[in-house]
């Protein structure tokens, strides 16, 4: 899945992005994997982000896709880093992916069983989103094209229905 890009510029919701890197460029032995169909997307998410959990439900409704994730938790969603140390810290991560994504973390007052390992793999994402030069939540790539936020459209064009 090569992906050619340059570096421009996006003004979205006032704030300044740059596109983000070659899919090429990220190792993918660090994502949690969600789904197992035969149309690759690289998500970029937040579990505290609104937009992220509505993208969530919307490929939960897409069996055709499988999901490489990674997690980019904004400074202005307080609690989403611990929720990312929690589910990179469980053996089975996209059940509890799908447990933050639908809320159900949101009033844990203290999440248990975060590890050093999953708060180490927090920040392996972290510097991957870096590196990738994402800067929103949802960011995915889908067949080498850059699609920043919930675009359904953009979403469905690049997936195909």
């Amino acid at each position: 899945m090569a992906l050619k890009t340059t570096a421009a510029v996006v003004m979205l919701a006032g704030l300044f992005y740059t596109s983000p890197a070659a899919a090429s460029e990220i190792d993918f032995s660090k994502a949690v994997v969600i789904g197992s169909g035969p149309k690759a997307v690289v998500e970029f998410t937040d579990p505290d982000c609104p937009y992220c959990r509505a993208a969530s439900k919307y490929f939960d409704g897409r069996p055709d896709v499988t999901r490489k994730v990674f997690f980019y938790p904004l400074p202005r969603h307080p609690n989403a880093k611990e929720k990312v140390q929690y589910i990179l810290s469980q053996s089975d991560k996209a059940k509890a992916y799908h447990e933050a994504m639908s809320g159900r973390l949101d009033k844990v007052q203290r999440l248990e069983g975060i590890t050093p390992k999953g708060v180490q793999l927090q920040e392996d994402h972290l510097e991957i989103t870096k590196k990738a030069k994402v800067g929103a939540t949802p960011t995915f790539i889908i067949n080498g094209r850059i699609i920043e936020g919930l675009d359904k459209m953009r979403i469905e064009e690049a997936l195909g229905k």
